[in-house]
């Protein structure tokens, strides 16, 4: 019997047609490079506070799956943030899986109505990327030429589309932007009255003047339908990969019914859970970051050859230059990799992400810009 050939170009038909069309995120080789792309702290752990997670890590079970060490873990995340009384926690694999598994919860398949997803645009990557996986509509709200909300625009929007989440970034990705905050709670309220979730993503937070989580606190009727989700990414832990969301118990329990079993390790708990016992050691790095951020702003603003820089509440700049790619590339042949966002949305025209560093990163990525212009 002869067994009939099969087809690699066969099988991948089994993949869905958007997915075959996508583009895969791809992280571009930094071996050599000075890397300012991804807004990552520059700064690495004291030497003697590496031997002792060192030591700590080497003593975890790692022959057992994770268990009450991660009850501890949302016990240390709860006391760091402040958390209300009567809210609970999710853990995610990084903000981007709890951002999957909001999509998830409240997607609507076999109902013949698909739901929504809303957020302002230029925002984060994932928002979109997020609904269009789990087979929600996604509903882009562009943001003012100046990066600031168009709240009538958004409350127009939520008004039509009555949207199952609505994000807002506090700050922004990639304009680094901290919102009005009473916009933000009227675009909230506009949101409850549709019944809608509305999710704070404050990923930045260690690096912005004030925090959603106090409203929270100060207002839980008025933001019971509100959820609050951060990473340890930006708070100096880009490689454990752990991000957190918080909100009323009720809420966030079903929630993690769709969170798979086991998504946080047993090393990426007890990382986390030690570098909170020395939180101290990364809120003065954020301290040291946030101040260089204003010596990279002065200075942008007086490089001939940037047209624009705004302000910043995050470990990011954002800049103007004439030609963008030309900048880009530029930078990149003199070993400095930036991110070059202008393809993003058209409000992005000709604009570069700078990450902020260290004060020596951040001189030499000046003057690899200089030099590129």
């Amino acid at each position: 019997m002869t067994t009939p050939a099969s087809s690699p170009l066969q099988a991948l038909a089994r993949i869905r047609p958007d997915v075959r069309a996508m583009h895969s995120y791809v992280v571009q080789p930094s071996t050599g490079m000075l890397k300012m792309d991804a807004m990552e702290n520059p700064f690495r752990l004291p030497a003697h506070l590496q031997a002792a997670l060192g030591q700590r890590l080497g003593g975890v079970a790692l022959n057992r799956y994770p268990g009450d060490r991660l009850l501890d873990l949302k016990a240390a995340l709860a006391k760091y943030a402040g958390m209300p009384e009567g809210y609970g926690i999710v853990l995610g694999n990084g903000s981007d899986e709890l951002i999957t598994l909001l999509a998830l919860a409240c997607a609507q398949p076999g109902t013949g109505q698909r739901a929504t997803m809303l957020a302002p645009m230029p925002g984060f990557v994932m928002y979109p990327l997020s609904a269009q996986l789990q087979g929600l509509d996604f509903v882009g709200v562009p943001l003012t030429p100046d990066f600031e909300l168009d709240e009538p625009a958004m409350l127009a929007a939520i008004a039509q589309h009555r949207p199952a989440i609505t994000y807002i970034a506090y700050p922004n990705n990639p304009t680094a932007t901290l919102w009005d905050e009473g916009a933000v709670q009227r675009i909230i309220d506009a949101a409850g009255v549709q019944g809608g979730i509305v999710v704070m993503d404050e990923a930045y937070q260690p690096f912005a003047s004030r925090t959603w989580i106090d409203r929270m606190r100060a207002e839980p009727a008025r933001n019971a339908h509100v959820l609050l989700m951060r990473t340890l990414s930006k708070f100096g832990l880009a490689g454990v990969r752990l991000g957190y969301l918080i909100g009323p118990s009720a809420f966030v329990s079903e929630i993690d019914k769709v969170r798979p079993p086991y998504n946080v390790s047993v090393l990426n708990c007890e990382a986390a859970l030690f570098a909170l016992e020395h939180a101290e050691v990364f809120a003065a790095q954020a301290a040291e970051i946030r101040a260089e951020r204003t010596t990279l702003i002065a200075a942008l603003r007086q490089m001939p050859g940037v047209e624009k820089c705004w302000d910043s509440e995050a470990n990011m700049v954002l800049i103007r230059v004439a030609d963008s790619a030309k900048a880009y590339e530029g930078m990149k042949n003199r070993k400095v990799l930036v991110k070059n966002v202008s393809t993003m949305h058209p409000l992005l025209a000709n604009c570069l992400r700078l990450t902020v560093g260290a004060a020596s990163d951040n001189a030499q990525m000046l003057a690899a810009l200089q030099a590129s212009l």
